[in-house]
Formats: C-alpha cells, sequence, structure tokens
C-alpha cells in the first residue's frame, strides 16, 4: 500500500476513534459510570479482535517467541489503554467531542513528537526540527481557536 493509502487508513482510523470516543461517552452516562462504559467497551472490542485475528489466522507465535516478551508488554499497554479511554468517555460530556479530541489529539502529538525524538518506547528517532515545532505550535494556536467561546 503506498503512503497515501496508509494516510488515508489513518485518517479514517481517526475518525472511528472519534465516532467511537463520542457513543462510549454517551453509554457512560447512560450507565453513570465511565469505567464501566471502558469495560463494555474493551470486553466488545475483544470479542471483535478475536473474529479479526480468526478471520485473518495465519500462524501462532512460537513459545520461543512469547518467552522474549518482556513481562510488562503484555499488560502495560491494557493499562494505559484503559486510563486514556476511560478519561475520555469522563470528560467527552462534560467539556463536548470536540474539545476533548482536540485537546487529547494535542496531547498525543506532543508526546509522540518528544518520545520520537528521544527514541522512547523503542521508536525510531525522529529529530525535534523547526517544522515539527512550527506545526505543534500551529496546531496549539487552532486548539485555542476551535475552543475559545
Amino acid at each position: 500500500m503506498n503512503n497515501y493509502g496508509l494516510l488515508a487508513l489513518a485518517f479514517i482510523g481517526g475518525v472511528f476513534l472519534a465516532i467511537q470516543g463520542g457513543l462510549n461517552a454517551q453509554l457512560g452516562v447512560l450507565l453513570r459510570n465511565p469505567l464501566l462504559a471502558s469495560l463494555i467497551a474493551f470486553f466488545s472490542s475483544t470479542i471483535f479482535a478475536l473474529l479479526f485475528v480468526l478471520i485473518n489466522f495465519k500462524s501462532l507465535p512460537t513459545i520461543l517467541q512469547t518467552k522474549e516478551i518482556p513481562f510488562y508488554l503484555w499488560f502495560i499497554g491494557g493499562f494505559f489503554s484503559v486510563l486514556g479511554i476511560s478519561l475520555y468517555y469522563y470528560t467527552i460530556p462534560k467539556l463536548g467531542i470536540s474539545t476533548m479530541i482536540s485537546f487529547g489529539l494535542c496531547g498525543q502529538l506532543i508526546f509522540a513528537v518528544i518520545a520520537g525524538n528521544y527514541g522512547w518506547l523503542s521508536l525510531p528517532l525522529e529529530p525535534i526540527t523547526l517544522k515539527k515545532t512550527i506545526g505543534i505550535t500551529s496546531m496549539i494556536i487552532g486548539i485555542l481557536l476551535i475552543n475559545i467561546k
């Protein structure tokens, strides 16, 4: 797949995340518990992921491959996912979806640029450049323009 196709998929993924955030925030409000909404969302996500794995099944990793995976990698991603998604479900009804998503994306992008600059989380090195700094500054200005009442 070419780069434009990958960019389109990334964009569509962002749309899907905004949709699920809005829908599951409604679920959290109706249940009066954003953590319960997260549990339900992750349970249903597990079912769908299992179906997708079964449809695309090629092979299982070997026991040797699984033993090489650090213990924390089996759990820490899920932990941060539950925290992040639960915060989405909690803040969307209070802030509105455009405010929450714009601030959430800002946090993601700023962290991603810093993490890429230092190679954190075993990421490829992507130095902070003047272009990236201008982009982040523009994004922050855009977020302020979106959210100033």
